[in-house]
């Protein structure tokens, strides 16, 4: 279990987090939901052991996030993070260096899969193959938590479809996914439980199916009437 507790974090006086509770389980995909600002990608470098807390918990199975911890958890982030004299099959070496877990095979199916050649230069990629690489370094990873930060972003729709399919064959019993993104109405298919962060707290959270029961509405429509008045919108458009 990847379990915050308290979690306060702040760059000055700004909090990206701010007091927040939330817990992971294992067995479990969760969308992590919210506005630019919110506090997601700051929870996600957290939990992966990037940034320190100014006040607070964040543990895994009990252990304060750490060295240990690493081992456990795999996080894709939003920024890139490869050389461009690199080639993509230099991308695998350089992650079995760092990863004890990583799979060559699994990387080279999850290649074939999302349609990359192993012998194509990082600088050649577009904004697409570039991001679907980082998905499949990631996954290639046997890590017990896996947190993926707007794994859609820069993805056409076909490119899409082959991420949100390959988190699906990657999904099992005891790994727990957090997925971050913008596009929720692309997860709502996939994942089990949604995790609302405003503000650096969280907003709302719960299974995905209660949610929708309980408040009688879409999980779209709870995101804009949790944030349309933080972003100065209307759900009328003529104001009135």
């Amino acid at each position: 279990m990847l379990k915050f507790e308290n979690a306060t974090k702040g760059y000055g006086a700004k909090k990206a987090l701010n007091n927040l509770n939330v817990s992971f389980e294992p067995g479990k995909v969760y969308a992590l939901v919210g506005p630019n600002g919110s506090g997601k990608s700051t929870m996600m470098k957290v939990a992966a052991g990037l940034v320190k807390l100014s006040s607070g918990h964040c543990t895994y199975c009990g252990i304060p996030i750490g060295v240990d911890s690493k081992s456990k958890i795999a996080y894709m982030s939003t920024e890139p993070f490869y050389y461009d004299y690199m080639k993509i099959s230099d991308v695998a070496k350089y992650y079995h260096d760092f990863f004890s877990d990583f799979s060559y095979d699994r990387f080279n199916d999850l290649l074939k899969f999302m349609q990359l050649d192993p012998g194509m230069k990082i600088k050649s990629l577009s904004s697409g193959m570039a991001a679907k690489l980082k998905i499949t370094a990631t996954l290639s990873r046997d890590a017990q938590v896996i947190m993926l930060d707007e794994p859609l972003n820069g993805i056409d729709l076909l490119g899409r479809d082959q991420i949100i399919n390959a988190v699906i064959k990657a999904t099992n019993p005891s790994s727990t996914f957090i997925i971050s993104s913008h596009l929720f109405d692309e997860l709502e298919t996939i994942v089990d439980n949604v995790v609302m962060i405003k503000n650096g707290c969280v907003a709302l959270e719960g299974e995905l199916e209660a949610m929708r029961e309980e408040h009688g509405k879409s999980i779209s429509d709870l995101y804009r009437e949790i944030y349309a008045a933080d972003e100065g919108l209307s759900s009328n458009i003529w104001g009135k």
